[in-house]
């Protein structure tokens, strides 16, 4: 038995409760795991707020862990090849995270780079995947200038990061004291709001190649309409409405497309970590029993970078 985290109805926070669940010993092909922090997402709540068929309560709350191997399922290795009991390791695509320990399937499991701490391990895949999407479906390429919207969020700040690292200018939207977030990641902070057309267009004269939405908002969609001529190569992780009626690209990690993609570039994002060329900011940990408090920082939009759980 194990403390864990699930949601027991559609709605708002207060659904979330802890209670005492069973972590079956893994069969073959799954491995059990020791969590020592559980990453934080938006999706965390918002899966249970938009959610409907009731027979899928309670539902387990949390899509990324690190931990250490407590159990090896027989004839089975992890992900990044290997894996014994001891070994530490960080899981993404995973159901129930926030717990003290869960069985998941081994192809989700990879090796922890030394490097990385347990929060920012915990933290790296579910961002991490998402940006790399995000500028593979535009085919931002080098050279070429993207605006980016909410750039100081986690999901903004990989982007900025992995931009970088292709050769792209980023232009990203932030708001008051965000600035050198955004400039320590590679970007050129802008400011959103009133005018935000006119100030890209003054930092790029020649034009945007593509525009990366990840806040949602009529403004940011918009603005990236219209400074960006092909609207394939706008896309947006959270205007679903706008994107079905407007024409640009849409994404999301339960969309079969997305959800190839992000499970082969796993292994990529996790060696740009473990080389120093991706980084987590972590803001703050919890302990797992504070997890209701965790999620009001983390819907509160500004929560400063990464938030964990420490079980």
């Amino acid at each position: 038995m194990t403390r864990a985290w699930v949601a027991t109805d559609f709605g708002g926070l207060d659904v979330f409760g802890e209670v005492e669940v069973d972590v079956p010993a893994p069969g073959s092909g799954e491995v059990t795991i020791e969590v020592r922090a559980a990453g934080m997402n938006p999706a965390d709540y918002k899966h249970v707020a938009s959610g409907s068929d009731r027979s899928t309560l309670p539902v387990p709350v949390g899509y990324e862990v690190a931990g250490v191997l407590s159990a090896v399922g027989p004839g089975t290795e992890i992900a990044s090849g290997g894996g014994a009991v001891g070994d530490e390791v960080l899981a993404f695509r995973v159901r129930g995270g926030y717990a003290g320990a869960l069985t998941a399937p081994a192809r989700d499991v990879f090796a922890k780079p030394a490097s990385l701490g347990w929060p920012e391990a915990a933290n790296l895949l579910l961002a991490g995947t998402t940006a790399a999407e995000m500028l593979h479906v535009t085919t931002v390429a080098p050279g070429e200038t993207v605006l980016l919207h909410g750039a100081s969020g986690a999901v903004g700040v990989s982007v900025l990061q992995q931009a970088r690292l292709l050769g792209a200018r980023v232009i990203g939207t932030c708001g008051e004291g965000s600035d050198d977030v955004v400039r320590r990641f590679g970007g050129e902070p802008v400011r959103y709001g009133d005018g935000l057309e006119e100030r890209v267009r003054e930092l790029a004269p020649d034009g945007v190649a593509a525009a990366l939405d990840s806040v949602g908002t009529d403004e940011a969609v918009d603005v990236s309409l219209a400074l960006v001529p092909d609207r394939q190569r706008v896309v947006t992780i959270a205007a679903r409405e706008r994107a079905a009626q407007d024409g640009i690209r849409l994404i999301a990690g339960a969309m079969p497309a997305s959800q190839a993609f992000r499970d082969q570039v796993r292994a990529r994002l996790i060696a740009l970590a473990a080389a120093g060329d991706l980084v987590v900011p972590v803001a703050r940990t919890f302990p797992l029993d504070q997890a209701r408090e965790a999620l009001e920082l983390l819907s509160g939009g500004h929560p400063g970078g990464k938030l964990a759980l420490i079980p």
